[in-house]
């Protein structure tokens, strides 16, 4: 069975910074690109970054370009987000996903999520 287990949401004030973590397990990490997702209240799911198994390659939404940094632990068989210069906006559940296809491609596999929240 395939699992993907967030850690690190919290309470953090705006500026403040945090890292989450996403646990891969039941698949074979190097052959997944995994990307983070965020999903606000009352708005839609958004793409917020992807790491690519075939060449690591990283990619962010614009929003968060320059405050947000993905890396792969190929060893830990895990992903973590590590985000800086938090805003209020950045308040959502964050979602790790996994997707054999590339970052280009449809999500495999999708975590529980873990709250964020930036308080002002």
């Amino acid at each position: 069975e395939v699992q993907l287990v967030e850690s690190g949401g919290g309470l953090v004030q705006v500026g403040g910074s945090l890292t989450l973590s996403c646990a891969a397990s039941g698949l074979t990490f190097d052959d997944y690109s995994m990307a983070w997702f965020r999903q606000a209240p009352g708005k839609e799911r958004e793409r917020v970054s992807c790491v690519s198994n075939f060449d690591g390659s990283t990619g962010y939404a614009d929003s968060v370009k320059g405050r947000f940094t993905v890396s792969s632990d190929n060893v830990k068989n895990m992903v973590h987000l590590h985000m800086t210069i938090l805003k209020p906006e950045d308040t959502a559940v964050y979602y790790c996903a996994a997707a054999w296809a590339g970052c280009a491609g449809g999500m495999d596999y999708w975590g529980k999520g873990t709250l964020v929240t930036v308080s002002s």
